[in-house]
């Protein structure tokens, strides 16, 4: 669902504020409609790296895909993937959160009563490790929506069959309302006693580790880094980044962001598809750099 909001004013935002974090969900966020990050976007999160502010991508994505992305910059690079399961830092772990034994099977089971692995039928079920993603069912329209998320990717007759102990998040997918289609059975499982079920996209739902979030990955990584949620940053657009949202006070709902979102974050940036995250920072963030971008030129409304 997206819903129709209106950005706060960037006169009513405070300037110059002590930010020493920005952490950025990807889809719907960071990303523009083309799926890819704007040159403008580009230009701001190297001026903020360039002054000494922390960057960190916070996303459902697997870790090899978001370091794919930010390879141009991945030297001390923070990354929250797999909606929080994973924390690296310049190539590093710092925190793996693995699946509770169980989780797997029981995902499996459900996706598989979906029926038809074949087009555009069915659920599947992406299982994932820090290294490596696994799926069972392969049928080109299924796979072509995971490989834009888990480029290590390896299809195998059978998911039961990889065991279970590297897991740290399942990934369920249909191409129906994820929120109202496949929340419910997983939910209905049992799943809730053993795994946290989080709707993290239009058509994805995600069971997680009990107690772990990208809220709980900031938290550990702002511990590590020495800094306090009033110097974090932090943009997101679906119901997967709420507790992310709450670990920041500079907390933004992007204008396209679910409902639930919107409520809950402080400010509205506007929307992915016109640079929002861009525009946020450049305001922000750029007269504590010196940064003269596009909204410092004359964008500013």
């Amino acid at each position: 669902m997206t819903a129709k909001a209106e950005p706060t004013p960037v006169r009513e935002l405070p300037s110059g504020a002590d930010v020493r974090l920005v952490v950025c969900d990807m889809d719907g966020t960071l990303l523009g409609a083309d799926g890819k990050i704007s040159l403008r976007t580009w230009e701001a999160i190297r001026a903020m790296r360039d002054a000494g502010i922390a960057f960190a991508p916070a996303s459902g994505r697997q870790y090899s895909t978001l370091a794919g992305i930010f390879a141009d910059i991945h030297a001390g690079l923070t990354v929250i993937a797999e909606n929080g399961t994973v924390v690296m830092r310049d190539g590093q772990p710092l925190a793996i959160s693995p699946l509770p034994a169980g989780v797997v099977p029981a995902a499996v089971e459900v996706a598989r009563s979906f029926g038809s692995y074949t087009g555009r039928d069915g659920a599947g079920v992406v299982v994932c490790t820090p290294t490596m993603a696994y799926v069972e069912r392969g049928d080109p329209d299924f796979l072509r929506e995971v490989r834009h998320y888990y480029h290590a990717l390896e299809v195998v007759p059978d998911l039961l069959e990889i065991g279970e102990g590297e897991a740290i998040k399942v990934a369920v997918f249909t191409f129906d309302d994820a929120e109202t289609v496949l929340a419910p059975p997983l939910r209905s499982a049992g799943l809730p006693d053993i795994a946290e079920v989080v709707v993290s996209g239009k058509h994805w739902v995600d069971l997680m580790p009990p107690g772990v979030d990208k809220g709980v990955a900031l938290e550990r990584l702002q511990n590590r880094l020495g800094i306090t949620p009033a110097e974090t940053m932090a943009f997101g657009d679906y119901l997967n980044d709420l507790e992310m949202l709450d670990r920041a006070e500079m907390s933004f709902a992007m204008a396209n962001a679910h409902p639930a979102v919107i409520d809950r974050a402080r400010y509205v940036a506007p929307a992915n598809d016109v640079d929002g995250v861009a525009q946020i920072l450049e305001f922000l963030v750029g007269p504590h750099i010196g940064y003269t971008g596009p909204l410092e030129r004359g964008a500013r409304g």
